[in-house]
């Protein structure tokens, strides 16, 4: 990956468009990763304010799990509770003021594993005790293609996990407690996540990054089929009520545009072209109020800037009325993620 860092991101300055619309970000991790090799080792809230703090309005944002920091001894069932201990100190100093007006990390999002079904109570219940007043769900990654050029994220690594009566069981306690669930899957398992839904209508599910069309390795070059079954799987997960989509998770180069090799990034009127046959399609089948603009920052930081994303946001939503508008930007975030504005 030759671009993707500060420096080549500053190649493509812009002025703010519509600086003063409230934003709540609802989707960002925080990570260290130096031993790894990637465009953006560190993420933590020096840097995430200055992306939040770039230009736009963003009043609070959404920490969600990206498995750091997690304990080294222990259970394993808790060791992901160290992630949320560590966030919650991060939400802390940031609601000091200190480091500005934006509150960072306003819910927190973090992993227990669903496969414990009944017994993932006490962890659930662990996770709360670390953050009594952020802690506002969990996220369990059912990422699984059968081709092996496709990179396996999933959260233990096993196939068909939304339809296991242990993951179900483990969903319903979610339920039962008031959690949410953020789903990240690829497009082809778009319909698995439409049954799952069905079974627990009780269960707010957050479908993260438009429900992850795969346009790389075996599914490039196949528009026509993977967009057709992207958006017939979108059309069934839209007609759960319990489930809402963010809009974002773009910037990742598994969907298939080349952004992040450019030499000068991409601007925000040709980012708004490219994404807004997904982004439309998404908030006509959900309806604004069930959609959230998202960063999924530090991830597509490989292809554009924060101030550019936001800028793409702001024009490709330009014919949706102010109040769709709000809902996209800041309204269903705060509402599903209980957030204090």
């Amino acid at each position: 990956m030759p671009y993707g860092g500060n420096d080549w991101l500053a190649l493509t300055p812009e002025d703010t468009l519509e600086p003063e619309m409230p934003i709540c970000d609802p989707h960002h991790h925080f990570w260290d990763m130096r031993h790894v090799r990637v465009p953006h080792q560190r993420y933590l809230l020096h840097e995430l304010n200055a992306d939040i703090h770039s230009g736009h309005n963003v009043r609070s944002t959404v920490f969600v799990e990206a498995r750091a920091m997690y304990r080294t001894d222990g259970p394993e069932e808790l060791r992901p509770v160290g992630e949320v201990e560590f966030v919650q100190g991060l939400a802390a100093a940031s609601a000091s003021g200190v480091y500005g007006p934006g509150r960072a990390a306003a819910a927190i999002i973090g992993h227990a594993n669903l496969n414990l079904g009944d017994a993932v109570e006490p962890v659930l219940n662990a996770l709360q005790a670390a953050s009594p007043n952020r802690f506002r769900g969990i996220r369990h990654s059912v990422t699984w293609d059968p081709h092996p050029e496709i990179e396996n994220t999933s959260a233990h690594q096993a196939q068909n996990q939304l339809a296991s009566e242990n993951f179900r069981a483990g969903a319903r306690v979610l339920a039962r407690m008031g959690l949410t669930l953020e789903a990240w899957l690829n497009h082809p398992q778009l319909a698995e996540l439409a049954d799952f839904a069905k079974a627990v209508p009780g269960l707010t599910i957050i479908l993260n990054h438009i429900g992850g069309p795969l346009r790389t390795g075996p599914y490039a070059n196949r528009d026509d089929e993977v967009l057709a079954n992207w958006r017939s799987g979108i059309t069934a997960v839209a007609a759960c009520p319990n489930v809402v989509v963010k809009l974002g998770g773009m910037g990742m180069p598994r969907n298939g545009f080349d952004w992040h090799t450019r030499e000068i990034p991409i601007g925000s009127e040709e980012l708004a072209r490219d994404m807004a046959p997904f982004k439309d399609y998404c908030i006509e089948q959900f309806g604004p109020d069930r959609c959230m603009f998202e960063s999924n920052f530090p991830p597509d930081k490989v292809s554009f800037s924060y101030n550019v994303m936001y800028n793409a946001f702001k024009r490709l939503s330009k014919g949706y009325s102010a109040t769709e508008r709000a809902a996209m930007f800041h309204d269903t975030a705060v509402r599903v993620y209980r957030i204090d504005p």
